[in-house]
């Protein structure tokens, strides 16, 4: 992880991986692979089908429906014709019974009524095509008034799949009953049905493929941030597309790689230890059997300081790579962490937010804590603990009221060997290796550790760890 120079963007980095959020129309799409996956296959689907329903309906369905309603409107204008032709009962009659057997109409005459004046309206409505009139009884209106041009009215209440046409004429009025077929064309319903279930199928297949491609870049997405927290991940296999299987394989061969790198650099420093011992063991009983002197002293001085930094320098090379990561009650370790450094003289309070847990390498973790109490115990007088949750991210600060370290030096305290002149010199200070092997510990649980003002006057540390 890079290092952060800003002490308070680490829980919210560590809190949202992802980065900001969308700005824009970004924010209205899905942030997911799988809905954006989802959006690219059903987008276009969508798309053809609004383009085919208006097509439909700007094609089909008003091409139909004006057929239909100007066939049945001529027809009515045709036995209109025949009627004024011969008015006699008789030859009314024979209109009615050809247009009975002809044109699917029940076509019958009122003698002597006379319409309600409301008709104006209805065909007033019919030539502006007025909304309160619906698509169909506005395209027969309008096929009436072209084709018949006399006061009619239409009732699509009077029975069920029929329609009623009523026309006045000069002897009285000329009912004809339509049936719903002859102005309607089922081909609207069966072509929404099947635009919708094929839309249903398209998206339910969509999902279903998509989910199984997804699942294992989620798979590797998750080893890879567990790997990245320092733990096993034993039962991972490559699977999936191509290029998920390619990618996956090429994280399992870093993985052995980072791992076999840890084990070369574990049993090599095994050795360096031995041959390091050897030679200041050596040297240490060399010293002893030169008696006591001012400059016998001052050698076993410089041979004790030299053992610490070898013990400093072999403590932060070895870090604790080879422990297990494991379920740890983070409470009862910061207990038993600063109960130790009360019994070397410490003035420690501590802090803990509940009952905290989570996986991580415990004996690592109790060298990092031990190393941020024991550098507060040089230059303060008091410490303060604690330890919190917040969201996904688990918190652990430690404030003193010493004198802290300037602020253009808090990156540089976690560079091996470094120490601050002004307050952390060879008489106080140690190896310079503390922060670096706190540091390098919490960054191998894939978190990070900052510095910044305690508001006890102090420094303070801050150790953010992903739960």
């Amino acid at each position: 992880m890079t290092a952060l120079r800003d002490a308070d963007a680490a829980p919210q980095r560590l809190r949202d991986l992802a980065g900001p959020p969308p700005r824009g129309l970004k924010r209205y799409l899905p942030r997911t692979l799988f809905g954006r996956s989802l959006l690219i296959i059903v987008t276009p689907v969508i798309l053809a089908q609004a383009v085919a329903t208006w097509i439909f309906y700007d094609r089909h369905w008003d091409t139909m429906t004006n057929r239909l309603a100007f066939a049945v409107a001529g027809d009515i204008a045709m036995i209109i014709e025949q009627i004024e032709r011969d008015p006699t009962p008789p030859g009314i009659e024979r209109t009615l019974t050809m247009a009975a057997r002809t044109t699917d109409l029940v076509v019958t005459v009122e003698p002597g009524v006379i319409l309600d004046p409301e008709y104006e309206v209805y065909a007033f409505r019919a030539r502006r095509r007025w909304p309160s009139l619906g698509l169909l009884e506005a395209t027969l209106a309008q096929a009436m008034a072209e084709r018949v041009g006399r006061p009619f009215s239409i009732d699509s209440r009077v029975a069920r799949e029929w329609y009623e046409i009523r026309v006045q004429l000069p002897s009285g009025v000329l009912s004809v009953m339509s049936p719903e077929r002859r102005l309607f064309s089922p081909t609207s319903y069966i072509f929404i049905l099947w635009m919708v279930g094929s839309a249903l199928v398209l998206f339910a297949v969509a999902i279903v493929f998509m989910r199984n491609q997804i699942r294992p870049i989620r798979r590797l997405a998750v080893a890879a941030d567990g790997f990245g927290k320092g733990r096993d991940v034993p039962n991972f296999k490559p699977e999936g597309a191509l290029e998920v299987r390619q990618a996956a394989a090429a994280f399992l061969l870093m993985r052995e790689r980072i791992q076999r790198q840890i084990t070369q650099r574990t049993e090599m420093l095994a050795g360096v230890s031995h041959d390091l011992r050897t030679p200041l063991t050596r040297m240490k009983l060399a010293l002893d059997m030169l008696g006591d002197s001012p400059e016998v002293e001052e050698l076993k001085d410089d041979v004790a300081e030299m053992e610490a930094m070898i013990e400093g320098y072999l403590a932060f090379a070895r870090g604790e790579g080879t422990e297990a990561v494991q379920p740890t009650d983070l409470t009862r370790l910061l207990t038993e962490v600063v109960n130790g450094a009360r019994r070397e003289g410490i003035a420690v309070t501590l802090a803990v937010d509940g009952r905290l847990s989570l996986p991580l390498r415990p004996n690592a973790m109790r060298r990092c804590l031990t190393n941020l109490l024991v550098n507060a115990r040089r230059h303060a007088d008091h410490v303060w603990v604690a330890a919190q949750r917040q969201g996904n991210v688990m918190e652990i600060t430690v404030d003193d009221d010493g004198p802290g370290i300037p602020a253009p030096l808090r990156e540089d305290v976690f560079k091996p060997f470094f120490r601050v002149d002004a307050s952390r010199n060879k008489a106080t200070g140690g190896a310079g290796l503390g922060l670096t092997i706190a540091r390098d510990v919490v960054r191998g649980h894939g978190g990070d550790i900052l510095l910044g003002d305690s508001p006890h006057g102090g420094l303070r540390a801050r150790i953010c760890l992903p739960v």
